[in-house]
């Protein structure tokens, strides 16, 4: 059973006369790491509001299909409940943080939802170990970094021990140490957690060496959905305009010259290997 599943899944805001997603048929597994990408406005932000719930429960809207989140269905459930599941961090994470410090940040969630005092502060030290936060729990939002308040909004949403985190371009306003950084995070909780993580960027170069999926949305739908050497390499990918990174552009222009080379490396370690065989 899938833990995640979208069936014939449409969606329009409000009065809106064109559907923001449209005829989504989706399945997603237990400690997945997926890229979801695609341009400005196709659908992407709608898609993850969906799992979360809240499509329907605050986006209003009409909503046809069904969505199926570790067998329950988002439209019986409430957001409460699903935060419990699936948990969300935001672009902008300053506009996420609501408390004092960052130990009133991390208690905030577990709090609400009436977990006994002992849980939590246990919930909160494990949390702030594994994202290297001890350090900064006495410190308000406004003093820490970019890259601190980003991991901050990540701890905030593990501390309900979600089995799902999705991320809506979580290095948008980082640099690019402190994006790597993030990133790098997100696969160490991928691993040691198989946390199922799906992230919305459009950087897609930082997460080449990451992901093991990618869904390509355009126009509202699903048009291209696989591993990234199948879906970054194809015709659709290209037509879509997403940022395809520099290696995966690379390598296409030398695919047409060389008709030896048939893979289709995504990391600088394929790469290499991938120029070792033709070389051979």
């Amino acid at each position: 059973m899938p833990l995640i599943e979208f069936k014939n899944v449409s969606f329009k805001y409000g009065d809106a006369e064109s559907y923001a997603i449209k005829d989504i048929n989706l399945k997603i597994d237990e400690g997945e790491f997926i890229l979801l990408t695609g341009s400005t406005g196709c659908g992407k932000t709608t898609l993850i509001r969906c799992i979360n719930g809240l499509i329907p429960h605050f986006h209003q809207g009409a909503l046809e299909g069904e969505i199926i989140v570790n067998g329950y269905s988002t439209t019986e459930c409430t957001v409460a409940f699903l935060s419990t599941i699936v948990g969300i961090v935001f672009q902008n994470p300053e506009n996420q943080l609501v408390s004092l410090n960052v130990l009133r940040e991390l208690a905030f969630g577990p709090e609400n939802m009436g977990i006994p005092r002992e849980e939590i502060n246990k919930r909160i030290m494990e949390v702030a170990e594994k994202l290297e936060l001890k350090h900064l729990l006495d410190k308000t939002p406004i003093e820490l970094s970019g890259g601190e308040q980003q991991r901050v909004a990540i701890a905030s949403a593990l501390t309900l021990k979600p089995r799902i985190l999705l991320l809506d371009e979580p290095t948008a306003n980082l640099d690019p140490k402190s994006a790597k950084m993030i990133i790098e995070l997100l696969d160490t909780l991928n691993k040691s957690l198989n946390l199922t993580i799906i992230v919305i960027e459009h950087r897609l170069e930082l997460l080449m060496d990451y992901v093991n999926r990618v869904i390509l949305m355009e126009n509202g739908r699903i048009i291209a959905d696989g591993k990234p050497s199948e879906v970054l390499y194809s015709h659709e990918a290209e037509r879509s305009g997403v940022n395809i990174p520099r290696l995966i552009r690379f390598f296409k222009k030398l695919k047409e010259l060389n008709p030896k080379l048939i893979s289709n490396p995504v990391t600088i370690r394929e790469g290499v290997e991938a120029l070792k065989k033709v070389s051979e």
